[in-house]
């Protein structure tokens, strides 16, 4: 699988990356054997960068991802980790459902969140210098390892002065000394990422859901300032929290039932992919590797079945005329970049618009 080197930093990515949230149990229990398993099928696939964060189960993903890359030379993958939650002990405890503790920053950007582990810590927002220090240094004994290799900033809605002032220079200053390799922010907005690129030297953009086959946000800020500035893309969110793997009535689009107009346009994305012979996920996956920014994309996985029909996906040919007819139809603007399959089946080039 090839691999791409972030902007001008350090680290490079595989095209595609393990998303780790579901290894925290992520709406339902995962045993730590499936987990493993799970980052077994991913590495056997040739996946080598994995991405994880304190956020996705109160550090059972970190811990989790770290047992099963165990062994594996440490210069033969990425690892991504994020800031801005600090895990602190939690007064309640015991078993239980903890998904309430980030329920306020939850609705306010459209997401319902719930890890399915006991709620033996709370999360506490915190996008001090300090707390970049110590968020990191309670991840690397999580994951067992003594270095990762980007950190990224992680949903700073609500923090983004902080996040820049102190959270920011204080990961510059990591990579200056050379312990992350690069930075970068994760968010599912365009509009702060955007400014990030702007206002700072960050390498990354883990853009969620923004820049898909279903909506294409991330055009009116960060994917083309990424490319103006030498900066890369990594796009999380391919499917749209499901809804473009099976798009039907109940499926769910920003983590909560789609609307009825947007069921209607993955519906007519679906009938335009299968007139082709593609499956929509398969077209899916593909789209983001038209913008020259892109340098990864992102899914999870609960499971190696799920990590091989990833793989089996990516790799499946996709006739240059499937997209000529979704702009034909009105469901990519003309003037959007879509991949087009090299010789040989090669990894996707860019095609521009006619």
């Amino acid at each position: 699988m090839r691999s791409n080197r972030l902007g001008g930093s350090a680290a490079a990515v595989s095209e595609l990356a393990l998303g780790c949230a579901a290894l925290g149990n992520l709406y339902h229990p995962v045993t730590d054997e499936a987990a493993h398993a799970t980052v077994e099928a991913a590495w056997d696939a040739g996946v080598r960068t994995f991405d994880t964060a304190p956020h996705y189960g109160l550090g059972l993903s970190e811990r989790r991802l770290g047992a099963a890359l165990q062994g594996r030379p440490r210069d033969t993958y990425t690892l991504s980790t994020k800031v801005g939650r600090l895990l602190v002990p939690s007064p309640r405890g015991g078993p239980g459902d903890e998904r309430d503790h980030d329920l306020a920053h939850d609705l306010a950007h459209g997401l319902a969140h719930g890890f399915a582990v006991p709620a033996t810590h709370r999360r506490i927002w915190d996008f001090s210098a300090d707390g970049v220090l110590r968020s990191l240094e309670a991840s690397l004994e999580r994951l067992g390892l003594d270095r990762v290799d980007i950190a990224l900033l992680h949903d700073p809605d609500d923090h983004a002065e902080q996040a820049l002032r102190e959270a920011y220079p204080a990961l510059e200053r990591l990579r200056r000394e050379g312990v992350v390799g690069a930075i970068g922010i994760g968010m599912n907005q365009s509009a702060l990422p955007t400014r990030f690129l702007r206002e700072t030297d960050i390498d990354v953009v883990l853009l969620a859901g923004r820049y898909t086959l279903l909506e294409q946000d991330g055009l009116t800020g960060p994917l083309p300032e990424a490319a103006a500035r030498g900066r890369s893309v990594v796009i999380g969110g391919v499917f749209n929290s499901g809804l473009l793997t099976a798009p039907r009535p109940g499926a769910t689009y920003d983590y909560a039932p789609a609307p009825r107009p947007v069921l209607d346009r993955a519906l007519r994305l679906q009938a335009v992919t299968e007139r082709h012979g593609v499956p929509l996920r398969a077209a899916a996956l593909r789209f983001p590797f038209g913008h020259p920014s892109v340098a990864s994309v992102l899914t999870g996985a609960r499971s190696p079945e799920e990590v091989r029909d990833t793989v089996e996906q990516l790799r499946r040919p996709i006739p240059d005329a499937l997209w000529d007819e979704l702009r034909a139809e009105g469901l990519l603007d003309p003037d959007t970049p879509v991949p087009v399959t090299a010789p040989g089946g090669a990894t996707p080039s860019r095609k521009e618009p006619s």
